[in-house]
């Protein structure tokens, strides 16, 4: 199947670039583990990063890619090259007045940012410092994701997928490399953050050339192809990124909890992305065209198929995941950040958080595929309708969570807006006759859960024998996840055959297709 093709091919570089992030983290917890330094720099690279999934991968990607299948159906390449180096051409003029902007009024924005740190001069300094240091990053990285809206638009999904992990090889590189020399640690990540933007924008700027798709800068002017994607982009730039608003909101309200609090929830968040980031927005990322394509040709039953298609993967990867990382998130910890500055009160802190925010990850992934059945009918109106009142949701429970439960009340809270946000884009597909799950996933979403709760036992069963094996020496400790981690696998993919959530006779065929 071709989608499921796509979907293999940007989970597996999503894969290679997690691997690669969370030896970036175990680093980073080593070297910063979770005091003022890591608080502020985590501070300093969630800000653009924010704006980069907000405007760049979430509203520009969902407004930039039906537009620019429009173009390449009606017009051919030409027409398609011509909108793209229109788009560049304003977006970076845009972006370097709104960048440099950020800069210089850093030291009042974080303010906003992150209020807690103004009791703390000493990270509100340091903060601003970094960030004004790896600001840059969103210029290059948000012209290098419309180079990978254009790649992802030509059915080439390698060279965007792999573009991740410059940055963690930069960052590695980095903290290797200046840790030592600079400031403060965090100095040199911020500097690898900056260069990393660059070195990721000229590998895409290659990918296009070698794609055969070159493209020049053009004077910027606001055609009425422009003006039709800042148009779908503004209502977007809510309503595709309301899981990253909900995770700014975290961090601010964080910057008023104990020192850590802030170090604590990125460290959760990272092992809670590595699911997302490889299946819900790798299925995100191969649906979107896909959807484009078909809902052009006037296939409407084909576009649902697809759709159902892509929840039932999704889903049938993402629960289990999610049920194992609420059952084992202090093993996972320990194995991956305890070590250096890090010890067992981070662990602990963490691991309650992690909990906390796996609970809504099949939300956060339901949020990734049923976008595109919004954004491939160039309606970015509704999910901004469903965002902002999610963001809401969020910030009220957060602030009622976060008295009781601190740092993991704020996580919690981030899971269950995200399950309400889900329900109303299922809810509003349906009710507007674009979207019907068929009796397959009807039938696999129970089977899924059964699976699910006999891998969680097995699972939870082999922790407890090997509690032992936990405690002990830090290699001990990993060959017991390790064990642990193969027999969850083993007790899924069992009970999921027994249970037919998984048949046999699918996965040959997908894979014979896929070969083909």
């Amino acid at each position: 199947m071709a989608l499921i093709r796509s979907i293999a091919t940007v989970g597996g570089y999503t894969m290679i670039s997690r691997v690669l992030g969370f030896v970036r983290d175990i680093l980073i917890a080593a070297f910063l583990g979770a005091g003022p330094v890591a608080d502020a720099f985590f501070v300093a690279f969630k800000l653009p990063n924010f704006f980069r999934r907000l405007f760049a991968e979430g509203a520009f990607n969902a407004a930039f890619v039906p537009l620019f299948a429009r173009h390449m159906s009606e017009g051919g390449a030409d027409a398609a090259r011509r909108f793209a180096e229109e788009v560049m051409s304003v977006f970076v003029v845009f972006l370097l007045f709104f960048v440099t902007g950020l800069q210089i009024s850093m030291p009042w924005l974080m303010h906003g940012f992150a209020p807690g740190f103004a009791d703390d001069p000493y990270r509100h300094d340091l903060a601003v410092s970094l960030a004004q240091v790896t600001f840059p990053y969103l210029l290059f990285i948000s012209l290098a994701s419309q180079l990978g809206g254009i790649m992802n638009g030509l059915g080439r999904f390698a060279a965007a997928a792999a573009t991740p992990i410059i940055l963690n090889l930069c960052l590695i590189a980095a903290l290797l490399g200046l840790g030592s020399v600079l400031e403060t640690p965090g100095h040199a990540l911020a500097w690898g953050v900056a260069a990393a933007g660059a070195a990721q924008f000229v590998w895409l700027i290659v990918s296009c050339h070698r794609a055969e798709f070159p493209l020049r800068l053009r004077a910027p002017k606001l055609t009425p192809g422009v003006k039709r994607l800042l148009i779908l982009m503004l209502p977007g730039a809510i309503g595709a990124g309301v899981v990253q608003i909900n995770l700014l909101i975290d961090v601010v309200i964080a910057s008023l909890l104990p020192s850590g609090s802030v170090s604590f929830l990125y460290y959760a968040d990272r092992v809670n992305q590595l699911p997302l980031g490889v299946i819900g927005v790798a299925v995100s990322i191969a649906l979107l065209p896909l959807l484009s394509r078909q809902l052009r040709a006037g296939d409407e039953d084909e576009a649902t198929g697809s759709l159902n298609r892509a929840l039932e993967f999704a889903l049938l990867l993402t629960i289990p995941a999610a049920a194992a990382l609420m059952i084992i998130p202090y093993p996972v910890i320990a194995v991956l950040f305890e070590r250096g500055a890090f010890g067992p009160t981070e662990t602990g802190a963490t691991a309650a958080a992690l909990a906390a925010y796996a609970l809504g990850l099949p939300a956060y992934v339901l949020i990734k595929v049923l976008g595109p059945g919004f954004f491939a009918r160039e309606d970015t109106v509704t999910p901004v309708k469903i965002a902002a009142g999610c963001v809401v949701i969020n910030l009220v429970l957060n602030l009622l969570l976060m008295g009781p439960f601190a740092h993991v009340g704020i996580a919690l809270a981030t899971a269950i807006s995200a399950w309400i946000n889900a329900a109303l884009l299922v809810f509003m597909l349906r009710r507007r006759g674009h979207f019907r799950s068929d009796s397959r996933l009807r039938k696999a979403i129970p089977r899924m859960l059964f699976a699910s709760a006999a891998m969680a036992a097995a699972v939870g069963f082999t922790m407890e024998n090997l509690a032992g094996y936990a405690a002990a020496d830090p290699v001990q400790r990993m060959i017991a996840l390790v064990v642990v981690i193969a027999i969850g696998l083993a007790a899924f993919a069992a009970a999921a055959l027994l249970f037919g959530a998984a048949r046999r006779e699918d996965i040959k065929r997908m894979l014979d297709r896929s070969a083909r």
